[in-house]
């Protein structure tokens, strides 16, 4: 199956964004294990969220199917195995979160996935785990399946890897205020994608677990204050606005999103810094974003506080005039593809010339033309992809569909620069 993408005809939109999958993880866990009851609005309805969803009705906890208003009545914490596998599809981050939640349960739990999701490390996070006492074990010491024999989890003092990804520290976090007693989390490395975990610790926080940052590499948590149940509005999602932005830029449009909150605590957010920076004209409002495409430049940018940008930056910057350096953004090796060698590789079939680094991209600005375009089952490569050919014209995006893991209503939105 494919889809072309032509030529945007209208230049001047306006886009309301669905809610942030990132903050509805978070939010379905969390009110998922809280006491009392919870409120979750506007959570965002996709794949990847539906797989958390059914995970924690596989853990024992009462959820109902993903809508704009779900009550969640909570666990306390408590979690128990309802069925013989939790199968998580392609969802990293439900594989992250969710090996850490079963160790505060009774019984085994068996957490499995994709044969991609099979490929992406947990070893880390499992290394924590032990250390803090569960009796847990993963392929190789490594990778997914991952296989918990629950008893509750002791707490204290751990040392955690945190190069690879954000998601092994924001695991921790979500649980340890159901330890036996309180944890320290001292960072072993620097720590990727820290807005992510910034997102964590605010939404503890307005559940009112305790949770503090004792210097910029160690994190204490207590084990005294856990979460209560309470009304909680997702807001919209900066990453899949920031499509959109990229829109505006390439094609020269004016495109307003709606729903995105200048107060946010999204790294994705810091894209329209970026777009500023090569050309754009942004207007930032309480709850909505204006840009405005103009002449475009390259530009030499750490994208590693926003990596999962780093596809939709790279088609701004096959427009731009001169050369764009995407630096310290090795972890997106191992994400739903190696997105480098990916974004690499596809944009070479556009036309542009492009160097792939251990850790980044080099692009050289051109005139990109229409191509067709292997997805790899990523849908940020497809939505990146498919904004290439607003500009392009006949973009042949192969597997259109694996946008419903975060974006289900990406192709209906992009009509709007057709009317």
């Amino acid at each position: 199956m494919s889809r072309i993408v032509n030529k945007a005809s209208n230049r001047k939109v306006t886009v309301t964004i669905p809610g942030s999958k990132s903050v509805t993880h978070r939010a379905f866990i969390i009110a998922g294990l809280a006491k009392g009851e919870s409120l979750i609005l506007n959570p965002l309805d996709s794949e990847d969220t539906r797989v958390t969803a059914q995970a924690l009705r596989d853990m024992g906890i009462e959820i109902p199917a993903v809508s704009k208003k779900m009550k969640i009545r909570g666990s306390g914490g408590r979690v128990f195995p309802e069925s013989e596998e939790i199968y998580l599809k392609d969802s990293g981050t439900s594989m992250r979160f969710f090996t850490a939640i079963a160790t505060l349960g009774s019984g085994e739990f068996y957490l499995t996935g994709s044969e991609r999701l099979q490929q992406r490390p947990v070893g880390h996070l499992v290394e924590a785990l032990k250390t803090l006492g569960a009796d847990i074990r993963c392929r190789d010491g490594i990778y997914p399946p991952v296989v918990v024999k629950a008893r509750g989890l002791r707490g204290g003092e751990v040392v955690v890897n945190v190069k690879e990804s954000s998601q092994y520290l924001s695991a921790l976090l979500l649980i340890l205020p159901y330890a036996e007693k309180k944890s320290i989390i001292h960072l072993a490395t620097p720590l990727a994608s820290k807005p992510y975990v910034d997102i964590t610790i605010d939404m503890m926080r307005k559940f009112d677990a305790e949770v503090e940052w004792l210097n910029n590499r160690t994190i204490e948590v207590s084990n005294l204050s856990r979460y209560a149940g309470r009304k909680y509005n997702v807001e919209g999602d900066c990453s899949s606005a920031a499509y959109f932005w990229a829109a505006a830029a390439i094609l020269g449009a004016e495109v307003t999103t709606v729903n995105v909150t200048s107060d946010t605590r999204q790294g994705d957010f810091g894209l329209l810094d970026i777009l500023e920076d090569m050309g754009c004209r942004v207007i930032k409002r309480d709850n909505s974003v204006v840009v405005t495409g103009g002449e475009l430049r390259g530009i030499d940018v750490d994208m590693n506080l926003l990596p999962d940008q780093v596809p939709t930056l790279a088609i701004v910057a096959s427009f731009a005039e001169g050369t764009t350096s995407i630096r310290n953004v090795a972890h997106l090796r191992i994400k739903e593809s190696d997105r480098l060698s990916a974004v690499a590789s596809e944009l070479k079939k556009t036309g542009i010339k492009v160097e792939e680094k251990d850790d980044g991209l080099v692009i050289y600005g051109g005139q990109p033309s229409g191509a067709e375009i292997e997805t790899y089952n990523d849908h940020r490569i497809a939505m990146a992809f498919a904004v290439m050919g607003l500009k392009t014209g006949n973009m042949k995006i192969l597997n259109p569909s694996c946008v419903r893991k975060s974006f289900p209503n990406f192709w209906d939105l992009i009509e709007n620069f057709y009317s």
